[in-house]
C-alpha cells in the first residue's frame, strides 16, 4: 500500500520544526533521564516526529515529504558562529594546557575515524559508514552529524544523515555513562585529592579569560547578523573554489574559515568600527543550531538504518571502548596524572562522544564528590566550545576525500 504523501514547502517545514522544537524542550524539562544525559530539544523533538513519520510509512498510511531549503542556510549560520568563536587571542590566554588538550582532542578525531572505516571495510560495509560512527557523530555530535550526513550521502552512502544523527545520540548517552566511573577508578587506584589551593573555585568562567562582557544591545545584533553575512557570502565563494580543486568539503567550511579571519582580524575588544561581535554572535549561533537540528532531525528516513544496524552497532562500541582506554591512558596521562587530569579525563568521556555540555556534566559528577577542579573546567570548555569543531571539520573532510 502506497502511503499518502504529505508535502510542506519549506516556510511551512520551518514552523513544523520550531514547533517539533518547542514540544522537545517541554519533554526534556518533564523527563529527568533526558535532562540528566543533556539530550538536545530539537533531538527530542526531532526523533519522535521521525519515530510518528516512520510508522506512518510503515503502515502505508502517510509519508511527510519536507521542504528542505532553509536547512544549509541555518548549518551554515551555525558552523560560520564557530569560526568566529576562534579566536587566537583565548587560545594563547588559555595557556599550554588548552593547547595540549587541544592537540589529544584532535588526534582522538583521527583515531575514531580510523577505527570506524577500517571496521566498517572489513566487515565488507562502505568505510563511510565508519565515519559516520566516528569524530562526525563522536566527537562532532549531532550538529556535525546532520551537517555531514549528506555529504556523505552525495559521496554514495545511502541514509547518511540518519546513520550518523543515531551513532551521535547512543554517544551522548554512553559518553556520559563512561565518564564517571573513568575518573573514580583513576581516583581510587592513584589516591588523588584536589590542590589545596582550589578553595572550591571554579577557572571556568570564560568571561574572566576573554575580558570584560558588554550589555547586549540590538545595535550589537545588527552588527553579528551582518558580520556573519558577510562571512556566508564571501566564505560561499571560498567553499566553491575549494571544491573546483577536486576536494569536496561542506558547504560551511568557506564561511568557517572567513569567520575565523574576521573574529582575529577585527578583535572584539579593539574598538573599531567592524570589532566583532562573540556574544551576539553566539546567541544567533544557537538559534541556528537548533533551528538546522530541528529540520534535520524531522526529516530523518530512519527505514534506511534497518540494513547496517549490526555493523552500525559494532563500531559504536568499539568507539566506547576506545573512549574509556584513551581517556584513561592518554589523556589523563599527559594532563599530568594528578586529579585535574581524571576529572578532566571524565570530562573528555562526555565530549568526545557527545558534547561539551556533557562532558561538563560528567566533571560535575565528580567534583561534586571528591572536590573542585578549576583546571580542568577552564581547559575543557574552551577546547570544547571554541576550537575543536574547527579541527574536526578539516580532519572529517581530509577522511571524506580519502575514502570516498
Amino acid at each position: 500500500m502506497t502511503p499518502l504523501e504529505i508535502k510542506l514547502n519549506a516556510y511551512q517545514t520551518l514552523g513544523l520544526c520550531v514547533f517539533v522544537l518547542l514540544c522537545g524542550r517541554f519533554i526534556v524539562n518533564k523527563v529527568g533521564f533526558l535532562k540528566k544525559f543533556c539530550i538536545p530539544a530539537p533531538v527530542v523533538g526531532g526523533l519522535i516526529f521521525a519515530i510518528v513519520n516512520l510508522i506512518g510509512y510503515e503502515a502505508g498510511a502517510f509519508m511527510f515529504t519536507l521542504g528542505m531549503d532553509f536547512k544549509d542556510l541555518f548549518m551554515i549560520l551555525f558552523f560560520t558562529t564557530i569560526g568566529f568563536s576562534a579566536s587566537v587571542e583565548v587560545l594563547k590566554k588559555g595557556g599550554i594546557g588548552v593547547v595540549i588538550f587541544l592537540i589529544i582532542s584532535a588526534v582522538l578525531c583521527i583515531i575514531q575515524d580510523a577505527v570506524g572505516a577500517g571496521i566498517a571495510s572489513a566487515m565488507g560495509q562502505n568505510p563511510l559508514l565508519g565515519l559516520c560512527a566516528g569524530s562526525v557523530s563522536m566527537t562532532g555530535g549531532h550538529a556535525t552529524s546532520a551537517a555531514y550526513g549528506p555529504v556523505m550521502e552525495q559521496a554514495g552512502l545511502q541514509g547518511a544523515t540518519t546513520i550518523a544523527v543515531a551513532a551521535a545520540t547512543f554517544g551522548l548517552i554512553s559518553g556520559s555513562l563512561i565518564g564517571g566511573p573513568t575518573a573514580a577508578g583513576l581516583i581510587s587506584k592513584y589516591d588523588l585529592h584536589p590542590k589545596a589551593e582550589s578553595n572550591g573555585e571554579s577557572a571556568g568562567d570564560l568571561e574572566a579569560l576573554t575580558g570584560k562582557v558588554e550589555p547586549i544591545s540590538s545595535r550589537n545584533f545588527c552588527d553579528a547578523f551582518f558580520q556573519i553575512a558577510i562571512a556566508i557570502g564571501i566564505g560561499n565563494v571560498v567553499s566553491l573554489l575549494i571544491n573546483k580543486t577536486g576536494f569536496t568539503v561542506p558547504a560551511y567550511i568557506g564561511s568557517m574559515l572567513i569567520a575565523v579571519l574576521m573574529r582575529n582580524i577585527f578583535k572584539s575588544d579593539s574598538g573599531k568600527a567592524f570589532a566583532t561581535r562573540p556574544q551576539e554572535i553566539a546567541v544567533l549561533g544557537d538559534i541556528g543550531l537548533q533551528i538546522f537540528l530541528a529540520e534535520a532531525l524531522c526529516d530523518l528516513k530512519l527505514w534506511q538504518l534497518a540494513a547496517m544496524a549490526l555493523p552500525l552497532l559494532v563500531i559504536l562500541l568499539t568507539q566506547c571502548v576506545l573512549m574509556f582506554v584513551y581517556a584513561r591512558f592518554v589523556t589523563f596521562r599527559i594532563m599530568g596524572k594528578d586529579y585535574e587530569a581524571a576529572v578532566l579525563a571524565a570530562g573528555h568521556c562526555g565530549f568526545g562522544m557527545g558534547a561539551t555540555p556533557n562532558g561538563m556534566a560528567n566533571m560535575d559528577a565528580v567534583t561534586s564528590k571528591y572536590g573542585p577542579a578549576p583546571r580542568a573546567y577552564f581547559i575543557l570548555p574552551i577546547v570544547g566550545g571554541m576550537f575543536i569543531d574547527f579541527f574536526n571539520a578539516i580532519i572529517i573532510t581530509a577522511f571524506i576525500n580519502f575514502v570516498a
